[in-house]
């Protein structure tokens, strides 16, 4: 069974301090056709380092405000153009809080605990 961004969100909303939640915020990276540098993309391959990715998520759960946040992401496997590459979603008090460490998070991730490779036509 894969993993939807719906579950994802379930599992947030599960959370014991949910209730406390003022913003639920989803990130859904997807494969597009071009590399940032203009090239046609077929698809591309994310490697993870969990032990980095978890550490991330330690302290991106810690930021103030933020009732959790969870993050799949669609590693080891050849994606293609449309396909889902990660999904992320941040529950927190209020708006400046939720946005902040979703986008912390995400740089962080795509930063530190990822690598991909892009394959070209």
């Amino acid at each position: 069974m894969t993993l939807s961004l719906q579950d994802l969100i379930l599992r947030v909303k599960n959370h014991p301090g949910f209730p406390g939640a003022g913003m639920l915020l989803c990130h859904n990276g997807v494969v597009r056709e071009t590399s940032r540098d203009g090239r046609k993309v077929t698809g591309l391959r994310v490697s993870v380092n969990q032990p980095v990715l978890a550490s991330i998520l330690e302290k991106a759960r810690k930021m103030p405000g933020i009732v959790d946040v969870q993050v799949h992401i669609f590693g080891d496997q050849d994606l293609k153009t449309g396909d889902d590459v990660m999904y992320i979603v941040v529950a927190g008090d209020i708006r400046e809080h939720v946005i902040s460490a979703l986008t912390d998070t995400l740089e962080a991730i795509k930063g530190q605990a990822t690598k991909k490779t892009e394959f070209f036509t």
